[in-house]
């Protein structure tokens, strides 16, 4: 006798004939005779009492064929297997259609998910598919059944979800030393030990393109200035030995010899070992900008993941004050500011200054004048960003200004906001570490199914105590995804498992995972938060007092019972202020679909991303700074601020210092600036001029504007899906 039933999502649930009998007297309405009541019963009994305690749904379907073939009404079994048919064919149409918009490579949101990924290239279409197929896989196999729920209701997105069954992780922060040291195997080559600035540049990008194809997040060098440092001294050296064979003279004196700083001058007027000295520091500077700028080009032509992205990359600099460090700095920004190609902006990699006071912020800061070349780039190429290192919860209490390597006591974060530090199994650093997965609730939504409570204090708690289930059902997913992730085995991570992550270096091939990964983060994240408290209290933070409140109280309890499944599970759980791009209008998408279009809520195509004040809404930096910065303590999973300015930001670098400025008085984190940039997409001519429609170089008429999307820029917003195109509309500047 049938008990439960297995569905073809692999649910088990209870048998209920009523189902059968409803198939077939849908058949029997189709022909001449019409329904036969008697028969329908007599057919589920015997399907019912003759089957096993559990089956299938195609096996019951199966028995139910067979019991209407032997029945008088033959006709109705042929109905039944048509009508069969018809829903294997409607269930395969949607994948059919969605595959079909990936071959024509359709511009739609299913083949626009993520900017910085060209689905219309083969190994892109390839990676659609695979991405696509695999993400029903996951939840008929590998989500509990009430997280299946939550997904299916639109509560809670999984991010990367297609990459779960790899077992992969999201993101890593390099310790680039140890590779340049010791050099690394992985796969089919193997690197030698760094000699030279050259050297260690090309072996930074084969270490971040390398690590990309084993992971499903981004990549992230912490300290790029002090991993590069030793090498501009190693190559001056190689320098001052050459002009030692040209010359004939001992200069071994020079080899050591303190150098005040790398700066190109002329030799007019110096002689013996001054001038070689000198022409030694030129040679090097001219070898470490080259070097730079073939790590910037790298970064925006090296393809990873099948060849259909470029990596996703970050690199975090600004507080390495020493000459060898700052010549880094100094040459690096000048290739950004210069741009590659024919002057384009360079989008990867993400560049994110460490801004600290006594190091590289105020007027007598060593790297002061570092700084203020970064605030110049900024306003022309958007890059560098800014992480506060002065922030009260990015400070540590081992950094000391003597230590050289004082830069694993600094906080570093990834470009597009990810932000790891704190650690319950291991030291305190961003080094060697990152995220290992993160999932988002979708907070609108919970606050859209309280509205219709019209007292405000139960209405708000009741939103709590959605908000309250829907933590545990993520932060319970996010144990399970831990559980399945540490099961993977080093070998299937060879660089990632042998010289990056943390703790590493002592495992075998053979051995899993799960002794360190423990020591990353699984991040529970958010998104709209502004449209959140318009539907519990009317308006948003960045214009209410009262809204402000609730949403730090809102964000403060993620935050309480973020550290609570920290102690219950034993993971180093944290709050993440979602970087949401395709998401963002998918969640707004189902929720318009099922509640309609409420005013300040579901009247536009996208949530605001996380806390952030809406884009639409006309304030003053200052006014954003104030309203945004108190929620950054709480999100150490990650954050971001943002302040769009107007005009042709080019020579007003001011206006970037202003935006830093306000970072340092409120207490914000990391931070970035947005302005106004025309790319012409025929010869990569670049300016602000507002409106531009005919490109003053070739004449072209194809321009489209390079922006920010969520942390990170886009060459081109063909890329970008309908949600954030319409949120890329109602971006207003900040004044």
């Amino acid at each position: 006798m049938i008990q439960t039933v297995r569905k073809r999502d692999g649910r088990i649930v209870g048998y209920n004939e009523e189902k059968i009998k409803a198939a077939i007297r849908k058949a029997m309405l189709t022909t001449e005779l019409g329904e036969d009541e008697a028969l329908i019963q007599r057919i589920a009994d015997h399907v019912g009492m003759r089957g096993r305690e559990q089956m299938t749904v195609e096996e019951i379907q199966d028995q139910v064929e067979l019991e209407l073939m032997k029945s008088p009404r033959k006709e109705v079994a042929k109905k039944y297997i048509a009508y069969r048919d018809q829903r294997s064919i409607a269930r395969r149409a949607k994948t059919r259609a969605m595959f079909l918009e990936i071959i024509e490579a359709k511009n739609t949101d299913i083949t626009r998910e993520n900017a910085n990924m060209n689905a219309d290239s083969p190994a892109g279409m390839m990676m659609k598919f695979a991405s696509e197929s695999t993400k029903p896989f996951v939840d008929d196999y590998l989500l509990s059944p009430a997280t299946r729920e939550a997904v299916k209701g639109n509560y809670l997105h999984i991010h990367d979800k297609d990459y779960y069954p790899t077992k992969s992780l999201t993101c890593v922060q390099h310790p680039l030393d140890h590779i340049l040291e010791n050099g690394f195997m992985a796969g089919h080559g193997e690197s030698r030990p760094a000699k030279r600035i050259e050297t260690a540049s090309v072996i930074a990008c084969i270490s971040l393109e390398t690590c990309q194809n084993e992971m499903h997040g981004g990549q992230a060098i912490p300290a790029f200035d002090f991993y590069m440092a030793p090498y501009v001294r190693l190559s001056y050296k190689e320098e001052v030995k050459y002009i030692e064979q040209m010359t004939g003279q001992d200069l071994q004196e020079l080899y050591d010899a303190p150098i005040e700083d790398y700066v190109v001058r002329p030799l007019d007027g110096l002689s013996g070992v001054e001038r070689a000295k000198q022409h030694a520091i030129n040679r090097t500077v001219g070898r470490v900008h080259q070097a730079m700028e073939a790590f910037i080009h790298n970064m925006n032509t090296i393809h990873s993941r099948g060849g259909n992205q470029v990596v996703f990359s970050s690199i975090n600099y600004g507080t390495d004050t020493s000459a060898e460090g700052r010549c880094v700095i100094r040459e690096l920004l000048e290739c950004t500011y210069q741009g590659v190609g024919g002057g384009a902006t360079a989008i990867f990699p993400i560049q994110i200054w460490k801004k600290k006071r006594g190091v590289s912020y105020l007027p007598s800061d060593p790297n002061y004048d570092l700084y203020c070349l970064a605030c110049k780039v900024t306003a022309r190429r958007f890059f560098p960003n800014f992480v506060n290192l002065d922030a009260t919860y990015n400070q540590h209490e081992l950094w000391r200004a003597d230590d050289p390597k004082r830069y694993e006591y600094e906080l570093a974060t990834m470009g597009c906001r990810t932000r790891v530090f704190e650690n319950r199994f291991g030291p305190k650093t961003s080094v060697g570490r990152g995220n290992l997965s993160f999932s988002t609730i979708n907070i609108v939504r919970l606050a859209i199914e309280c509205r219709g409570i019209e007292n405000k204090e139960e209405r708000i708690n009741a939103f709590f105590a959605k908000l309250d289930h829907m933590l545990e059902v993520t932060a319970h997913q996010l144990h399970e995804r831990y559980k399945f992730q540490k099961t993977a085995y080093v070998k299937q991570f060879q660089l990632l498992m042998s010289r990056l992550w943390i703790g590493a270096e002592h495992l075998k091939e053979d051995d899993t995972i799960e002794s360190v990964i423990n020591q990353g983060t699984l991040g529970i994240g958010f998104i709209g938060l502004a449209e959140c408290l318009i539907a519990l209290v009317g308006k948003h933070h960045g214009e209410s007092a009262e809204a402000q409140e609730l949403g730090l109280r809102i964000v403060r309890y993620m935050r309480d019972r973020v550290n609570d499944f920290a102690e219950k599970y034993q993971h180093n759980y944290s709050v993440l202020a979602t970087p949401a791009e395709g998401l963002a209008g998918r969640f707004t998408r189902m929720d318009k679909k099922k509640f309609g279009i409420i005013p300040g809520v579901t009247d536009k195509d996208y949530y605001t991303n996380s806390n952030h004040v809406p884009v639409y809404y006309h304030c003053s930096p200052r006014h954003k700074a104030e309203v945004e910065g108190p929620y950054h303590e709480l999100t150490r999973g990650g954050h971001i601020f943002y302040v769009e300015i107007d005009g042709d930001a080019t020579h007003n670098p001011e206006a970037i210092m202003n935006i830093v400025d306000l970072m340092d008085q409120y207490n914000i984190g990391y931070g970035s600036v947005n302005h106004n940039r025309n790319r012409c997409m025929n010869c990569g001519y670049e300016d602000a001029t507002e409106g531009l429609d005919v490109c003053p170089r070739c004449g072209s008429t194809h321009i489209d504007t390079l922006q920010r999307i969520t942390g990170y820029l886009v060459g081109t917003t063909e890329r970008w899906n309908s949600g954030k195109l319409a949120e890329l509309k109602d971006r207003v500047v900040h004044r």
